[in-house]
C-alpha cells in the first residue's frame, strides 16, 4: 500500500513533465554531444597528443566521457531536487494539498526520488548511446554503466531533497551549486585523475559520492571493473541514498505536517 501511494505521487510528476518534456529531452541529448566534442575530442587533442599515462593509457575521451556521465547525472538530479520541490512546498503549495488526500509527507518524497530515477535513467541511456557512437566504450559492461550512473545521482537527489523542502528562500540553491556542485565536477575525478590534485586534498576527493560515481561507471564503460573496489563504490552510494532517505521522511513530515 506504502508503494502505491508513491506511485500516485509519481503519476503526478509524469503528468506534470508532459508540458516541458521536449525542452529537457533536447538538453539531455544535446548536453553529451557538447560535452564529448568540446572536451573529449577538442581538449582531447592536446591531451593524447602528450600521451599522458595517468589517463591509464586510454584516449582522453575514453577517460572523460564516463565522468561526464556521472556528474550530469548529479547536476540534473540536484536541478530536480530543488527549485521544484521549494515550489510544491512553498511557493504553489501543491504538497500542502496533496496530504489533505491519504498521501502522506513521505509519499510525496518518495514518488518524486522516483522520478528522479527515470529522469536519470534516460539521461544516462541516452549517454551512454551517444558515448558509443563517439567510440568512447571499452566493453559490454558499458551497460551496467547505466544503473551506476543513476546510483550517483540519486545519491545527491536524495539528501538534496531533504534539506531543499526545509528551505524557505530559493537563494541556498545557487550557493550549492556555487560551492558544492561546481567544485565537485572539477575536482572529483571528472576531468582528470585525483592523484593530480595536492595530496592533502585527495582524501576529499575520494569521499565524495560523485568520484565514487566516476570511477564506478568508468571502470565498467573501460572495462576495468574490479569486483571489490566496484562493491565498494555501490555500497557507498546505497548507504549516502538511504541516509538521505531516512532524514527526508523526517524533514518532510516536519514540514508538511508543522
Amino acid at each position: 500500500m506504502e508503494f502505491d501511494f508513491a506511485l500516485r505521487e509519481l503519476r503526478f510528476w509524469l503528468t506534470d513533465h508532459r508540458r516541458t518534456w521536449k525542452g529537457s529531452t533536447f538538453s539531455i541529448v544535446t548536453s553529451p554531444v557538447l560535452y564529448l566534442a568540446a572536451l573529449g575530442l577538442g581538449l582531447g587533442a592536446i591531451v593524447n597528443a602528450h600521451g599522458d599515462a595517468r589517463l591509464g593509457h586510454v584516449s582522453y575521451l575514453a577517460f572523460i566521457a564516463p565522468g561526464l556521465m556521472a556528474a550530469i547525472c548529479m547536476q540534473l538530479a540536484t536541478t530536480d531536487s530543488t527549485y521544484p520541490v521549494h515550489a510544491c512546498a512553498h511557493f504553489l503549495k501543491i504538497y500542502q494539498a496533496a496530504i489533505a488526500s491519504p498521501l502522506r509527507p513521505r509519499d510525496l518524497f518518495h514518488g518524486h526520488l522516483l522520478f528522479t530515477a527515470l529522469r536519470l535513467t534516460l539521461a544516462s541511456a541516452v549517454f551512454l548511446a551517444i558515448m558509443t557512437a563517439f567510440g568512447a566504450t571499452r566493453s559490454a559492461w558499458a551497460l551496467a554503466a547505466v544503473p551506476a550512473a543513476v546510483l550517483t545521482g540519486l545519491a545527491f537527489a536524495a539528501p538534496v531533497e531533504a534539506w531543499a523542502v526545509r528551505c524557505t528562500k530559493d537563494s541556498s540553491f545557487g550557493l550549492l551549486t556555487r560551492f558544492v556542485i561546481i567544485p565537485l565536477f572539477l575536482f572529483s575525478g571528472t576531468l582528470f585523475p585525483v592523484s593530480g590534485l595536492p595530496p592533502a586534498l585527495r582524501p576529499v576527493a575520494y569521499a565524495t559520492p560523485l568520484w565514487n560515481g566516476v570511477a564506478l561507471t568508468r571502470s565498467l564503460t573501460l572495462g576495468q571493473a574490479q569486483f571489490g573496489a566496484d562493491a565498494w563504490h555501490v555500497a557507498y552510494l546505497i548507504a549516502i541514498i538511504a541516509i538521505g532517505v531516512g532524514i527526508g521522511n523526517r524533514t518532510y513530515r516536519r514540514e508538511l505536517y508543522a
